[in-house]
């Protein structure tokens, strides 16, 4: 049997403060990157559909 999910942690002070900042800043993905990572999800959804 599972285990049960724990609470998920809140976070307070410079913690709390390097969290938000980080998840303003906006991420860059090399476009060849992202067509190789969405070919490769196309074939991974292709697959199961089978």
């Amino acid at each position: 049997m599972s285990k049960p999910i724990r609470e998920t942690p809140i976070l307070y002070g410079e913690d709390a403060k390097r969290f938000e900042e980080r998840m303003k800043e906006k991420r860059h993905e090399d476009p060849e990157k992202r067509k190789r990572r969405l070919e490769t999800y196309d074939i991974l959804i292709k697959t199961l559909k089978t």
